[in-house]
């Protein structure tokens, strides 16, 4: 049976589960976090922070998709699987991908050494730069989640010529709550020793998941162990700290089209998603709120939390609307699709 889905692309308006609740909601049965080769060759860049690994496919003559993961992942566990989903690899059969993990987060990373100063969001947000020359890229459309959202939205804000579009799911526009701060400082201290307790772990299933118990069980298995046993904590915990020490983005919404070139805000079309079971809803509308609405389109979807996991279905059929209203070509959806463009309802 064919499966149809409304979705509305236009800038400033909401996509809720109204708009793709028919979209299947599909995930891999045999889900697996090993890393398989598909994300492309890997290449080591030279940053003042330190190397940083990327992992490039397809022709970087082409446009370009960047993406910057969230903690307690890399570009394998965090990527690898969405971009394999069939409807994704169609959307993306004319883009080179390139993926970049922050210092010490690739798979197999060494402890980074005693006395490491870890680079601040905005420091990473600034090794995205030198990928960018490394591989020499003119511009990229930004996809990322979580803290990766955050650098992004900071390079975007910095260096808006370079980048064509966002997609950003759960991402945070300001410094941490006192709570945060509170709780991760504790995490940071065990994780810095080395040690990957129960505490640390329940917080990164919240991260990711929210409401663990409305979620997909196999896929909170599959991530549970392998925050368990899969992770470098001293690393993870450097990083961990420069999130939460993370600046406010500093960006505003300015309406008044002769004061927009003299403030901080960001200037490329937004596709900002999240979830209903996320912890992370709030964040995502008071990022919505500093957006130029004309620029932006929020989207939740329903009865998930991990959301590029448990729906990527979704997530891919409004990737593919939101490339195609930015003058991109890209292939149709395997599944017989009818979309409106413009129903949604206003932000």
């Amino acid at each position: 049976m064919a499966h149809y889905v409304k979705v509305s692309t236009m800038p400033g308006e909401v996509l809720d589960d109204a708009e793709l609740r028919q979209v299947q909601l599909s995930v891999a049965p045999s889900r697996t976090l090993s890393e398989d080769g598909s994300t492309g060759t890997k290449v080591t860049v030279d940053t003042p922070h330190g190397p940083v690994t990327a992992a490039v496919s397809g022709d970087p003559t082409r446009p370009v998709i960047l993406s910057y993961h969230d903690l307690g992942l890399n570009h394998v566990t965090n990527f690898q699987a969405f971009f394999l989903y069939p409807e994704m690899r169609n959307v993306v059969n004319n883009f080179c991908i390139v993926h970049v993990n922050a210092p010490g987060q690739e798979e197999g990373a060494p402890t980074l050494p005693e006395g490491y100063v870890y680079p601040t969001m905005e420091e990473l947000a600034d090794t995205i730069t030198c990928v960018k020359n490394h591989l020499h890229l003119r511009s990229f459309i930004g996809f990322g989640v979580g803290l990766g959202a955050n650098v992004l939205a900071r390079y975007a804000t910095k260096y808006p010529n370079y980048v064509d579009a966002l997609v950003l799911v759960n991402c945070s526009s300001t410094q941490a709550g006192w709570i945060e701060w509170g709780y991760q400082k504790l995490n940071i201290r065990h994780l810095r020793s080395g040690t990957m307790t129960t505490g640390t772990v329940d917080y990164l299933m919240w991260h990711h998941f929210g409401k663990l118990e409305e979620c997909n069980q196999d896929l909170v298995t599959v991530y549970r162990q392998h925050f368990e046993r899969a992770i470098n904590p001293t690393n993870l915990g450097l990083l961990v700290d420069s999130y939460i020490r993370r600046s406010d983005l500093g960006i505003v919404r300015e309406l008044d089209p002769n004061k927009k070139k003299d403030v901080r805000m960001i200037r490329c079309q937004v596709l900002n998603i999240t979830a209903n079971l996320s912890p992370h809803i709030e964040d995502t509308v008071t990022f919505n709120g500093r957006l130029d609405p004309t620029l932006a389109t929020w989207m939740k979807i329903q009865d998930v939390g991990l959301v590029l996991d448990e729906a990527p279905g979704k997530v891919v059929e409004a990737f593919r609307l939101f490339l195609q209203g930015q003058g991109y070509a890209v292939s149709g959806s395997r599944r017989a699709s009818s979309v409106s463009i413009g129903e949604g309802k206003s932000c």
